[in-house]
């Protein structure tokens, strides 16, 4: 069994991406004092060097890297050692210019950016396998050698290929996947539309057709590509497994749904020996914090619950939205944190020292342009010392109270063309009911419709399009065992296949909702809806309405106008000994709120009321303790209850009946017992 904890750590994880090849070597030695002053316990090293390790094909110089690791080991350093399979070199497309992929229109993108790649290739494909096999060979005993790193971010910024050795192997895919030409004709309704097949070979990717192509070609076309990305990191990770037994390897996802929508997380984190993430604050308006909350839960669940790691984020500005504010004077701290209550093993940073040249030498870095004379690189130092106090909490685990239900493929159904309404977004319904929850202080697991989801009092599907029949039977059993469940409109619609299931929406849902939906009924831009419910309340909401017809379910909350008016708006049913809620139009946050209040109730779950808006608490657990995390995003100083003492691990102070959390501080208690 493979080791899945960076070899040699004691420590949390605390570095970024080390890029020394852009410096003189004279400046190398510069760079782990630093790293010793900060308190720096790993590195990453080598992801984007394919063209330096092998300037010519078959041609190696590792000499360069051999100091480098050997520099780093005698300063106590690890070495994440990267697999530079994201940017072959000039020369491989020199001799294989069809390794470049090529664009669902066929324009085929050129080289000189990064991730040109059609990982349907045999010629990259065999090159990344021999590069991976030499840096193997060489350094799988080296003594820096903690973790290797596959690749880089899977699925950015290319996933899909539509060239002709793609077409190929989607064939062989097809096939593998569905034995015969007449079950893809079945699944793909290709009945429709005179689409229908003979062969495998008169099968073609999703290209530029003239109008809408056929919508369970384009789904299964997503799952193939994402499949291919997975073959070749399997490949490569296979052979590190081979030649250097012991160090686990992973590759950094990116599981925000902010940031990569073509990675099925749920099939990759059962390949990889450590879930690690990179994630990047995006500046829209939203509370930045929620989104980096919600990213972290989503990773430790594509973990198993087990500790992650966040390999990248960035210690201030970014440089690839249109505008790149900089982080506020703590924040950088207040950030990392948050990702270790989550159940990460550490906080790594791209990169360790800024570029000066290329595309991201506006990208903040832990040694800025300013140097060692800035607030950037103080606060990395002070920061270096947090993560060195909280070496207690490796190994531990988040405890979680609900569980949201997200599916990937659910997501790229619903991307497809001609939906009932473009103003339907599924990432938005997650992000939404995720906030409502954030502000209700309860913490959430990511769940697999088809997961075990008994430990969970409150599971919550705010977008599921696409359910399997194994799914609904999933869902329908936790409910008849007594768990509650809400779900939100446009879910349990069609199967695997993107075709609708059998009978009145919502098919997969129709029973444990105890209601059927005769029409939907969207609302035009700006248009909106009120509620009305118990004891008069007022909820308002816009984008969705349906027609919905009771078959066993009550009526909560009801259309008070629009073409729906004095139809049930939000609905509850007893289910065997469970219950499941029904929500039929998008909400916000504060609706949201009201709903989830009363399925709380029927959870047997209460909101932690005393809790300030914008203070997570969030627990660690496990053989070393408890440790409860405050983490304050607020202007204000906080004071979080705690029901037993204990040791403030930052401050070392000791913490009774409540604990002081300064305005945009962190605290971490070590509680007694």
């Amino acid at each position: 069994m493979s080791e899945t904890t960076p070899k040699g750590l004691t420590r949390l994880a605390f570095g970024g991406d080390y890029n020394p090849e852009q410096w003189p070597e004279s400046v190398w030695a510069e760079d782990v004092r630093l790293m010793r002053e900060a308190g720096v316990t790993m590195v990453s090293v080598g992801i984007f060097s394919w063209a330096l390790l092998e300037p010519a094909r078959g041609v190696h110089d590792f000499g360069w890297l051999d100091r480098l690791l050997d520099l780093l080991h005698e300063n106590g350093v690890r070495a994440d050692l990267g697999t530079p399979t994201v940017a072959p070199p000039a020369w491989f497309y020199r001799e294989h210019p069809e390794a470049l992929p090529v664009a669902a229109d066929g324009t085929r993108y050129a080289f000189g950016s990064r991730g040109a790649i059609c990982h349907s290739n045999a010629d990259y494909r065999a090159a990344a396998a021999a590069v991976t096999t030499e840096l193997a060979t060489r350094y799988g005993d080296h003594p820096a050698l903690a973790l290797w790193h596959v690749h880089n971010e899977y699925g950015v910024p290319v996933s899909a290929c539509y060239c002709e050795s793609c077409a190929a192997h989607f064939r062989r895919w097809l096939a593998r996947t569905y034995g015969t030409v007449d079950a893809v004709n079945e699944a793909w309704g290709t009945a429709f539309w005179g689409q229908r097949y003979a062969d495998f070979g008169q099968i073609e990717p999703p290209r530029l057709t003239p109008t809408v192509g056929n919508p369970g070609q384009a789904l299964d076309y997503k799952r193939f590509a994402d499949a291919t990305m997975r073959e070749n990191f399997t490949a490569e990770r296979d052979i590190l497994h081979r030649l250097a037994p012991g160090i686990p390897v992973t590759t950094n996802f990116m599981t925000a749904l902010s940031q990569c929508e073509t990675v099925d997380y749920w099939a990759w984190g059962r390949e990889v020996d450590l879930v690690s993430n990179d994630h990047y604050l995006i500046t829209d308006g939203r509370r930045t914090h929620v989104n980096l909350a919600m990213a972290a839960d989503l990773t430790r669940s594509v973990a198993g619950g087990a500790p992650w790691l966040l390999l990248e984020h960035s210690t201030s500005g970014v440089n690839w939205q249109a505008r790149n504010p900089a982080k506020a004077p703590g924040q950088m701290a207040r950030n990392s944190l948050a990702h270790v209550a989550r159940g990460s093993e550490g906080a790594m940073f791209f990169q360790w020292r800024q570029s000066r040249r290329g595309a991201e030498k506006f990208h903040s870095a832990m040694v800025p342009h300013a140097g060692t004379d800035s607030r950037v690189w103080r606060e990395v130092v002070e920061l270096g010392a947090s993560v060195e106090a909280l070496a207690p909490v490796r190994g531990t685990r988040t405890v979680a109270d609900a569980a949201l239900l997200w599916d990937w493929h659910s997501w790229w159904a619903q991307t497809l063309p001609w939906r009932p309404s473009e103003d339907h977004d599924a990432r938005e319904r997650a992000d939404a009911f995720y906030e409502a929850l954030y502000d209700r202080h309860v913490t959430v697991d990511f769940a697999h419709p088809e997961a075990d989801l008994s430990a969970y009092p409150l599971v919550v599907v705010p977008a599921l399009y696409l359910m399997t029949e194994a799914a609904a039977l999933n869902v329908r059993a936790y409910v008849e065992n007594g768990g509650t469940l809400v779900v939100s409109y446009f879910s349990g619609i069609v199967d695997e296949h993107d075709a609708v299931h059998d009978g009145a929406y919502p098919g997969a849902l129709r029973d444990v909702l105890g209601l059927t939906v005769e029409e939907f009924s969207p609302l035009l831009k700006d248009d909106r809806v009120r509620l009305t419910g118990p004891d008069g309340a007022e909820l308002c909401g816009d984008v969705w309405s349906e027609f919905v017809v009771e078959r066993g379910a009550e009526t909560v909350y009801r259309y008070a106008d629009g073409l729906a008016a004095g139809r049930p708006a939000v609905t509850r049913h007893r289910f065997g000994a469970g219950t499941a809620w029904y929500v039929s139009t998008r909400l916000g946050v504060q609706g949201l709120d009201a709903v989830l209040g009363l399925a709380a109730g029927d959870a047997g779950t209460a909101p932690r009321a005393e809790l300030p808006r914008d203070v997570e608490v969030v627990r660690r657990t496990g053989e070393a303790g408890t440790f409860v995390f405050a983490v304050n995003h607020t202007a204000s100083d906080a004071e979080v209850p705690l029901e037993t003492p204990g040791a403030e691990l930052l401050t070392g102070e000791r913490a009774a009946g409540s604990l002081a959390v300064p305005a945009g501080a962190v605290r971490v208690v070590r509680l007694d017992g």
